[in-house]
């Protein structure tokens, strides 16, 4: 997505009264995988793609990617969930906390062991008490001591392939 995109997703979250720091709530329409889920607006329009901020989930087609697909779409589709976005990556996802009946979708993820908490750098991310929880009781993605990392996965063999 380029930079004027970008602006516009923006802009039309700041227009809507969903901008940085402001929430504001859709129906969950799709899960493409563990972290990243399409938000239809109550207020209307497209469904957005959202990354869900704190977290990183395997990637489809890495073990426990489908997994963990599967564990957030049960969770949250067709669920109405409210979003706090934080920013836009890359990518031209929209990154936002999200929350189903007021529960954090990403500390969930992470405590079932279904993701990781983000990390960055030295820092070990939002959800590391509950990442050493889950790896302490062996949940999910966390019941195999080898389990990748994705980013670490990403580095070694790229993106999956649609």
């Amino acid at each position: 997505m380029n930079r004027r995109n970008i602006a516009l997703v923006l802009f039309c979250l700041a227009a809507s009264g969903a901008h940085a720091a402001t929430s504001w709530q859709g129906t969950v329409t799709h899960v493409t995988d563990g972290d990243t889920l399409w938000v239809k607006p109550f207020r209307g329009g497209k469904a957005l793609k959202i990354r869900v901020h704190g977290i990183d989930a395997p990637e489809i087609c890495q073990a426990g990617g489908q997994a963990s697909r599967a564990a957030l779409a049960n969770r949250v589709r067709g669920r109405p969930v409210e979003l706090t976005p934080q920013r836009v990556d890359d990518y031209g996802r929209v990154i936002a906390t999200v929350h189903l009946a007021g529960e954090d979708m990403a500390g969930w993820m992470v405590a079932s062991g279904q993701a990781w908490s983000y990390r960055f750098r030295r820092d070990g991310g939002p959800y590391l008490q509950q990442q050493a929880l889950a790896k302490a009781h062996r949940r999910g993605l966390f019941a195999d001591p080898g389990a990748l990392e994705p980013r670490l996965f990403r580095q070694r063999h790229g993106l999956c392939k649609s």
